[in-house]
């Protein structure tokens, strides 16, 4: 079964330059300077799905481990 893409990540710069990372409207991570700057460079071309892995990267809500498991099941199979 394929892995879901990410979804549900908006994002906001504040005046201060510092970016929310927002989850269903939830504040999931805050970027500030050198992370924030990161960001912003990445999303300026980014398409839709690219921009939810990025967020999703940033909040390090990413990978849970359980990837390992899955790819070995998936070559025992």
């Amino acid at each position: 079964m394929p892995a879901r893409p990410p979804e549900g990540f908006s994002y906001r710069e504040r005046k201060s330059g510092e970016i929310e990372v927002l989850h269903f409207g939830r504040l999931a991570a805050l970027l500030r300077s050198r992370q924030a700057e990161r960001f912003r460079v990445r999303a300026a071309g980014a398409t839709e799905l690219e921009l939810q892995h990025l967020m999703a990267r940033a909040t390090g809500n990413y990978k849970r481990g359980n990837e390992r498991g899955a790819a070995r099941s998936d070559r025992e199979g």
